[in-house]
């Protein structure tokens, strides 16, 4: 049967500037997904104590424009030194390599718009925090994410399931093979996003009374909504919103578009209602959902676990899906008895709403499960490598301690 393994997280305040042997340099460790960057600073030394953690908006090399990746990574990376700080404000001139594992940038996707443009940002990012003149060097997240489990091991497989969704094996540290990652349109099952895009076709197959009645109808409605009706995270939906809100005044049987009372009425229909009310919010939640961003259906993947939890069998059966998906595109990797399984990303990660049941799923394959947060402590790892002008390697990810 395949094993969860848990990160050994260390102890002490992870605040170290000295290290063992007087002043070691310090390594800054990116790892960079499709909902955010995240940094950690660590003592340059196998296993060197994690002194700082930052995180900035999304990171994607493939899909970020130059100025806001550079701007997402100035924002993890400076929250990170801000972090060692106060125990040492020479901090930055001690910074003596960078690592980052970014989404889009492993080999072969294409150096111009993934390694070459994650590079130069990354460079870009230090500087604007005065650091300059290290060495640099990027790959993909999934080699961070495996440099992260314990040892910092340089083969074995790996799955990420965030916003996204991509599986690994790799072998001396680089992918010998890759399984989805194919992005929202034509791939990424099992992700946050193929959840909240089956959240909202449950909820409009709901209304429209293709599909069974499920709490995700009104939870769905006001996260497209914005929030306005009571509804948590709902997202800035913008310019349209006029409109919309006549649509919804309509459907529960007018009133004042803006009123509290229209927006709660909403919520409140239910598979009883009339069926002209249903289709008509089902319309104003699918105008709302072309307006966005796509990556942006991702947010309602918090939703799906949270009735799940509370018991809606709809909710239940897309997470068992999920991870069925999940497990499957492991196994279309041939694991082996015995191999370690890095998970990642915010459905997989410690604690992570589908850690057990992708890990069920794969019981009959006698893996080694480790669980990681991020890759930022295996890029760290991977920058000690870069330490006087060598190639990214190490053993060791810093401890976590921070």
């Amino acid at each position: 049967m395949s094993e969860i393994y848990s990160h050994p997280a260390g102890g002490g305040s992870g605040i170290d500037p000295d290290g063992a042997a007087g002043r070691p340099p310090l390594v800054v460790g990116i790892d960079a997904g499709g909902t955010r960057s995240r940094a950690c600073l660590a003592v340059g030394v196998p296993g060197g104590r994690v002194l700082g953690r930052g995180s900035g908006g999304p990171g994607n090399a493939m899909s970020v424009g130059r100025a806001d990746l550079t701007r997402h990574l100035a924002a993890a990376v400076g929250e990170a030194v801000a972090h060692a700080l106060p125990a040492d404000p020479e901090v930055r001139g001690r910074i003596g390599a960078a690592y980052g594992g970014f989404a889009g940038a492993a080999p072969g996707i294409g150096p111009e718009r993934g390694e070459e443009l994650a590079v130069s940002c990354l460079r870009d990012a230090l500087a604007a925090h005065g650091i300059t003149g290290v060495p640099v060097a990027v790959g993909g997240d999934t080699e961070v994410a495996l440099a992260a489990a314990p040892g910092a091991p340089s083969d074995g497989l790996v799955l990420i399931a965030g916003t996204g969704a991509i599986a690994a094996r790799l072998a001396g540290g680089r992918r010998a093979a890759v399984s989805d990652g194919h992005g929202w349109l034509l791939g990424d099952e099992g992700s946050g996003f193929w959840l909240g895009n089956r959240a909202t076709r449950a909820a409009l197959e709901a209304l429209d009374g293709r599909g069974p009645w499920t709490t995700l109808v009104p939870r769905v409605v006001a996260h497209y909504l914005g929030g306005a009706a009571g509804g948590a995270g709902g997202p800035d939906v913008g310019g349209s919103a006029a409109g919309g809100s006549a649509a919804v005044g309509s459907a529960v049987g007018g009133g004042d578009p803006g009123s509290d009372d229209v927006l709660r009425r909403a919520l409140e229909v239910g598979p009883a209602s009339d069926a002209v009310a249903r289709h008509l919010l089902g319309e104003v939640v699918v105008t709302r959902a072309y307006e966005q961003a796509p990556a942006r259906l991702g947010a309602l993947s918090p939703t799906v676990v949270e009735e799940a939890e509370a018991g809606d069998a709809v909710a239940r059966g897309l997470l068992d899906a999920a991870a069925g998906l999940l497990a499957a595109t492991v196994r279309s990797l041939e694991p082996r008895p015995g191999e370690p399984l890095v998970a990642t990303g915010g459905l997989l990660g410690p604690g992570g709403p589908l850690l057990g049941r992708v890990t069920e799923r794969l019981a009959d394959r006698g893996l080694r499960v480790f669980p990681v947060a991020d890759g930022s402590t295996g890029a760290a790892a991977l920058a000690c490598g870069l330490l006087g002008g060598g190639g990214p390697g190490g053993r060791g990810a810093p401890d976590a301690a921070v």
